[in-house]
């Protein structure tokens, strides 16, 4: 099979998010001036540099109470700031209820009981008992072509791991098992690691 984007692909559901995976989870947590929380999933993240370290994710669509986006993008327009958590699969019932389209003065912290901890080099909230988190500061916001597609990229500027995550003096995935997106309504766990060594 073969399309192009622009014309349709005829299917029921779109293939793309299931041939771009898996992709690791971004559960991105901001406020916005007046210090009302926000929490929410996306797919679309990754790390982008070493030195200094650095993460992105993606915003697509809107939110009728918003300006032109959601929620997350929209406070860190205004703070300058935002975490990172790690998603294990334990979290992912948590985590999935924190994707709803709350109203803007919701805490999704509260809606998907889970506990929020301050974080430490940036104003703002991470998720208790998360695998890792990473608290970030905005270095810049890209618009992407389409409707209200949004990159945002950030330095990291503090790093929390869960104890029981480190092993001989590595951060561990197995003791955790980070969830990934895949397409439609899949997700994965890693469960099996291998190791490769380049050949320079």
């Amino acid at each position: 099979m073969f399309y192009r984007p622009e014309d349709g692909h005829g299917l029921p559901y779109n293939p793309f998010n299931a041939i771009v995976t898996p992709r690791p989870i971004g559960w991105i947590s901001t406020q916005d001036s007046a210090g009302n929380r926000n929490l929410a999933p996306y797919s679309f993240f990754n790390a982008v540099a070493y030195v200094p370290p650095q993460v992105m994710f993606s915003s697509t669509g809107i939110k009728s109470d918003q300006d032109g986006t959601k929620d997350s993008v929209s406070n860190i327009r205004e703070t300058g700031v935002f975490c990172v958590n790690i998603v294990e699969y334990s979290m992912r019932d948590a985590m999935n209820a924190s994707s709803a389209a709350f109203a803007k003065s919701e805490d999704e912290f509260i809606k998907a009981g889970l506990e929020a901890v301050a974080c430490d080099t940036i104003s703002g909230f991470r998720v208790a008992g998360a695998p890792a988190s990473l608290e970030c500061k905005l270095t810049q916001i890209l618009q992407l072509p389409g409707e209200a597609n949004f990159v945002v990229f950030g330095e990291v500027t503090g790093v929390h791991m869960r104890d029981d995550c480190m092993v001989d003096d590595r951060f561990d995935v197995t003791k955790f098992r980070p969830l990934a997106r895949l397409g439609y309504k899949d997700y994965s766990v890693v469960d099996n690691i291998f190791s490769l060594s380049r050949p320079d």
